[in-house]
């Protein structure tokens, strides 16, 4: 069985509704921080669930499509780049997490949040944190798969809307061709304004000698 499997029996106890909670979007300079919250059935194992950065692109999309239709729960938080500049990224963040616990359908007993902070306002007695969930939890990959593949394809609609900024080739990261068409066109409506104020877009290309 795969190892992340045995993972999460581990933690379920026998008894136990385990759920993995992830994050993507925490570093792009444009779009929203998308979290994902699943819970698998751990008696019928996806094959190939892994840490969605290990994934290839093709692979991610047949991973998330094998997700959704395995009839596990699962519930999908956006936060938009306004409110990551209102609140900050670590808030929005937490925020993400929490609006994708709120849509799951049914309630768990454990909660694995990957990475080494609980989640606030949730009842702390209920998670449990794992650095490096994503290539250690089922459940906690599976979020990592459904949250990059939404996000994903939220940035591939944006490129159509914004195609100067190749939203569709960076996901909103900071590429220097993203970073130039940010010099040359300004910001877009999508863009986190936090990320790119105060001339830090414009010094960034000038110490890398982008004109």
């Amino acid at each position: 069985m795969n190892s992340l499997y045995e993972y999460d029996i581990t933690a379920a106890q026998g008894t136990l509704r385990v759920a993995g909670v992830d994050e993507v979007g925490r570093g792009p300079l444009a779009g929203p921080v998308v979290a994902a919250a699943v819970i698998l059935d751990l008696s019928s194992p996806i094959d190939g669930i892994n840490d969605s950065k290990k994934l290839k692109p093709k692979r991610r999309d047949e991973l998330y499509e094998k997700i959704i239709a395995s009839g596990c729960v699962y519930g999908v938080g956006i936060v938009s780049p306004e409110e990551i500049d209102k609140i900050n990224i670590l808030q929005a963040t937490f925020r993400a997490m929490k609006r994708a616990l709120e849509k799951l359908e049914v309630f768990f007993d454990l909660l694995l949040v990957d990475g080494n902070q609980l989640i606030a306002g949730v009842d702390k007695n209920l998670q449990k944190t794992v650095v490096g969930g994503d290539a250690a939890s089922a459940n906690i990959a599976a979020a990592s798969i459904v949250a990059k593949v939404t996000r994903d394809r939220i940035m591939e609609e944006l490129h159509e809307q914004y195609p100067v900024y190749d939203f569709g080739g960076n996901k909103g990261y900071g590429t220097e061709r993203h970073r130039t068409a940010i010099t040359e066109h300004g910001l877009s409506p999508v863009h986190r304004k936090t990320f790119c104020g105060n001339g830090a877009i414009q010094m960034d290309l000038f110490h890398r000698g982008v004109k």
